[in-house]
């Protein structure tokens, strides 16, 4: 099967497709182009966050795409994201209530009726997390989300839902790439049915995040990427970050690639010419360094 027609169970009712478009670092002001050009090259699956500030253009770029591409609501997956709040930032952590009004003001803002999956960003939230869980059932139960999740929960913040007596997350949306594997949390995920979503696969490229103003964690030394990748890449006769999205989907990881470029997306989807072999893959295992490098402030899995 064509991994553009290839899906991740989420729930009984709920698939997600394997290759999405990320929209991080996308202003609102250029979102509706690039999400209309992404569906129209074959992207089904457009991943979003309030705290992106981009939903507004966001959901204009649904409708432009599936206007000219005449495509219906239910062929495009949806996902957003609550900002939980950060008290070690002077935020306020989000309650129960107040989840749910933000929920719907995402809606608002994407011009939709529901989304497909929604999550809670990060466990920055603290002594509410529980309440803002509480509210993301509710939000599946009224519809308005078919899949409900979380992001960067390690596995004290699932055992911690599981303690609580409710279900737990249809998934979790993680940074994944060689640097950051994260073994331990993807086997207790798929100990208890918790879909892998991967962002930020593409962190190991010289490329990633090399423009002014897009911080990480990424050190002068991981700058110039990794020679293994690079040597690996070229063995397949594909581009670094085509290897590394396929290396994600391989391990059965949704993935979530962005750009700007109509060239780029097509290739970030043209993942299904070659298969990683298994001492190749070997070999990637023996890259990861532990920590995600994606937020400049840390891994924000480390959360207590």
């Amino acid at each position: 099967m064509s991994i553009m027609r290839k899906t991740l169970s989420l729930n009984a009712e709920t698939e997600i497709p394997f290759v999405g478009f990320g929209t991080y670092l996308i202003p609102d002001d250029q979102a509706a182009e690039a999400v209309r050009t992404a569906i129209g090259v074959g992207y089904r699956h457009i991943d979003t966050a309030a705290v992106y500030a981009n939903e507004d253009g966001v959901g204009e770029g649904i409708r432009a795409g599936m206007k000219e591409n005449g495509l219906t609501r239910q062929d495009i997956f949806v996902t957003t994201k609550l900002w939980p709040g950060n008290p070690e930032w002077d935020e306020a952590a989000k309650t129960e209530e107040q989840t749910g009004i933000e929920a719907h003001e995402s809606l608002a803002r994407l011009g939709l009726d529901h989304v497909d999956l929604y999550l809670i960003h990060s466990p920055h939230g603290g002594a509410e997390r529980l309440g803002q869980w509480k509210a993301l059932q509710k939000l599946k139960s009224s519809g308005k989300a078919r899949a409900v999740g979380v992001s960067n929960y390690n596995i004290a913040h699932l055992e911690e839902i599981r303690n609580s007596g409710l279900a737990m997350p249809d998934a979790n949306q993680i940074e994944l790439h060689p640097w950051s594997q994260k073994p331990e949390l993807i086997a207790y995920m798929r100990a208890n049915n918790i879909a892998p979503i991967a962002y930020s696969s593409l962190a190991p490229l010289s490329t990633w995040r090399a423009e002014p103003g897009q911080d990480s964690a990424k050190t002068n030394d991981m700058k110039n990427g990794d020679d293994l990748l690079l040597r690996t890449a070229a063995k397949y006769g594909v581009s670094e970050a085509q290897l590394l999205l396929r290396w994600g989907v391989q391990n059965g990881y949704a993935v979530l690639p962005k750009s700007l470029n109509r060239e780029r997306m097509l290739k970030n989807l043209d993942l299904d010419g070659f298969s990683i072999d298994e001492s190749d893959m070997a070999e990637i295992r023996s890259l990861d360094r532990g920590d995600g490098i994606a937020w400049s402030i840390g891994d924000p899995s480390k959360i207590s």
